[in-house]
C-alpha cells in the first residue's frame, strides 16, 4: 500500500501494516478486533467516532514510510 486514504479499508490497511494499530488506537479507534474493519474505511470509521478523517489518514501515513 503506497498511500493512506479516507476511503482505505481499515482492514486491509492493517493486513498491510500492522504497525499502524498504534495510530488507530491513540485515536480510541479499537478497529483492530473490530468485525467491520474489513469494510469500513478510515473516514466512516473516523466520522462515526466523531473524529477528524484527514488527521487521522495524516498520521497513518507517516506511519507506514
Amino acid at each position: 500500500m503506497k498511500k493512506v486514504t479516507q476511503e482505505t479499508k481499515i482492514g486491509e490497511l492493517l493486513k498491510a501494516h500492522p504497525e499502524v494499530a498504534k495510530v488507530l488506537l491513540k485515536f480510541n479507534l479499537h478497529c483492530v478486533g473490530c468485525g467491520g474493519a474489513s469494510q469500513e474505511t478510515i473516514r466512516l470509521g473516523a466520522t462515526a467516532h466523531g473524529l477528524d478523517p484527514e488527521l487521522i489518514v495524516e498520521e497513518l501515513n507517516r506511519a507506514i514510510k
